[in-house]
């Protein structure tokens, strides 16, 4: 047993040096953009919560989940505000939470990594990529990224000619660790 006990203290060492980190949400920043007859248009999303546990060394073992509130949902438009918050696209009556939660992290290069994460709206799940960089100064952290989806997978609005279906999620997190 007295043999065993150094290989298991190495042991038990390594695997911490890989440890995931806890990071704590200070800031963040969630916006889209669409095309509206033609012309862009955007707003963001707040009330996000986050867990994040990340490890740049092992991203394998790291986890990523949020949430957002669909009730803030803001264009800088009352009426269109008012529209897709209706049960026409984003029902926040009965849909009040957008959630994602990571399935898999991979390290790309320098600080640019790529997640596969379950995203879900209206009760509609979809798997995305989303490339993202990490990058620490000091004790905190920024998670950059961003994606592109299509509205109708999740039940967002009718398909038509006046609003695209694509739209582009941009996100920007600052955490401590």
């Amino acid at each position: 047993m007295k043999a065993k006990l150094p290989l298991i203290v190495i042991a038990f060492l390594a695997n911490s040096a890989f440890a995931q980190v806890k990071h704590t949400l200070t800031k963040s920043t969630v916006t889209f953009k669409i095309k509206n007859m033609g012309i862009g248009t955007g707003g963001s999303i707040g009330g996000i919560q986050a867990n994040i546990n990340f490890s740049k060394d092992k991203p394998e073992l790291s986890t990523i989940e949020a949430t957002a509130e669909t009730n803030t949902l803001n264009t800088e438009n009352d009426g269109r505000d008012e529209h897709i918050k209706s049960a026409d696209f984003f029902d926040v009556a009965k849909y009040p939470k957008i959630t994602i939660k990571s399935n898999s992290i991979k390290h790309k290069s320098g600080n640019n990594y790529t997640g596969n994460f379950n995203v879900t709206i209206k009760d509609k799940t979809k798997a995305i990529d989303i490339p993202f960089t990490y990058v620490v100064n000091g004790n905190l952290a920024t998670f950059k990224g961003g994606f592109k989806m299509l509205r109708t997978d999740f039940g967002i609005g009718e398909n038509g000619l006046i609003l695209a279906n694509d739209l582009t999620v941009d996100i920007d997190i600052e955490t401590t660790q």
